[in-house]
């Protein structure tokens, strides 16, 4: 069988007929609250055991607060997040020490204050904020190289807030180019994109450090209008939509049975493997998400 990454929850594997195929982009699809971060939390943490390192979580959320990524590692796992600090850039001799790169976790945008769509904002705004962007997306390139050469194989993108269109959302722009150009390009190429000037000072390093970028597994966690499942499974995928392009698109919703609400998962595509799209209730407590068997 192909080499399966798991997802942390076991009966999730088991629909996914393994677990996820590396290299590949899996979205969870939710609402505010359904359980999303928690979900990357169980899968961030199960690196532990599959690649001997945890994941790494990068939240993008631009309104000033968080996913409350910190509480939920430490309540479920008891694993305390080092979180490095935007705007607290490494410098490219510190990559090579473990101590100095090797963060759990980056807000990139924290207290931005931010709208997530270009058409909020004037054009004067836009141009500033553009500006604003480059050096965050260097700091991402900082951050998940830093990580990748220290034995990191999973990222979770979480943050990622609803737009009417995907093309006017600053996050789906940043987005598209951490997946396309740092986690899906070779590694002597992003470390290219990082040290610059500096590349053939450190070259026998980043040779030495060379990763393989096809097992590197993204999680995204997107955050929709919609909050119960029937509608998730109804709505739409345009083209240019992220979700046309994942691999694995999990949903994850609220269904009412009778006078009570509950929330269910279903796997909504797995191309390049066999699924089972049965819908399945899940339940969240104290020790993190449990599915529910038939």
């Amino acid at each position: 069988m192909t080499y399966r990454i798991s997802t942390g929850l076991p009966q999730l594997d088991q629909l996914l007929g393994g677990g996820l195929l590396p290299g590949k982009l899996t979205v969870v699809v939710g609402s505010t609250g359904v359980g999303k971060t928690q979900f990357g939390i169980h899968f961030a943490n199960a690196g532990r055991v599959q690649e001997g390192e945890p994941g790494v979580i990068f939240d993008m959320t631009a309104r000033g607060d968080t996913q409350n990524h910190a509480d939920y590692a430490e309540r479920l796992f008891a694993w305390t997040l080092r979180e490095k600090a935007a705007g607290n850039m490494i410098q490219p001799h510190e990559v090579w020490d473990r101590n100095s790169a090797r963060y759990d976790s980056m807000h990139i945008f924290n207290r931005a204050g931010r709208r997530v769509t270009i058409s909020d904002m004037e054009l004067d705004d836009w141009k500033a904020w553009k500006i604003d962007l480059q050096k965050r997306i260097v700091e991402a390139i900082s951050f998940f190289y830093g990580n990748f050469v220290h034995g990191v194989r999973r990222c979770v993108i979480d943050g990622i807030e609803p737009a009417d269109r995907p093309s006017d959302s600053f996050q789906f722009h940043m987005f598209e180019y951490i997946y396309h150009q740092i986690l899906r390009k070779e590694a002597d190429w992003v470390a290219r994109d990082l040290f610059r000037v500096q590349f053939r000072q450190h070259e026998a390093q980043i040779m030495e450090h060379v990763y393989d970028e096809s097992k590197i597994a993204c999680l995204l966690l997107y955050t929709c209008h919609e909050m119960m499942l029937d509608e998730m499974i109804e709505r739409r995928i345009d083209s240019g939509d992220v979700l046309s392009n994942a691999n694995t698109i999990i949903l994850m919703g609220k269904f009412r049975e009778g006078m009570k609400m509950g929330r269910a998962l279903c796997v909504a595509k797995h191309r390049g493997s066999a699924a089972d799209e049965s819908i399945v209730p899940f339940e969240i407590h104290e020790d993190g998400l449990r599915l529910i068997s038939g």
